[in-house]
C-alpha cells in the first residue's frame, strides 16, 4: 500500500481518514486520556438527605 500524498496524516490530527489504506486511523500519541471527575449529590454525602427532601418537597408543591 503506497502514499497517495493526501496529507492527512500531516495535519496533527489525532484521528484523520487515510485515502490509501482506506479507513480512519487514530493516533494514540497524540491522544490524551481525561478522567471525568464525579460531582454532584451522592448517598454517602452526610447533606444528600436533606438535600433528598428539599427536592422531593419541591416537586410536590
Amino acid at each position: 500500500m503506497e502514499c497517495i500524498q493526501c496529507q492527512n496524516c500531516k495535519m496533527g490530527q489525532p484521528m484523520y481518514y487515510c485515502a490509501a489504506k482506506g479507513e480512519f486511523v487514530i493516533d494514540t500519541s497524540k491522544t490524551t486520556v481525561i478522567e471525568k471527575t464525579r460531582s454532584g449529590w451522592k448517598k454517602g454525602d452526610p447533606k444528600y438527605e436533606l438535600h433528598r427532601r428539599k427536592n422531593r418537597k419541591e416537586l410536590e408543591v
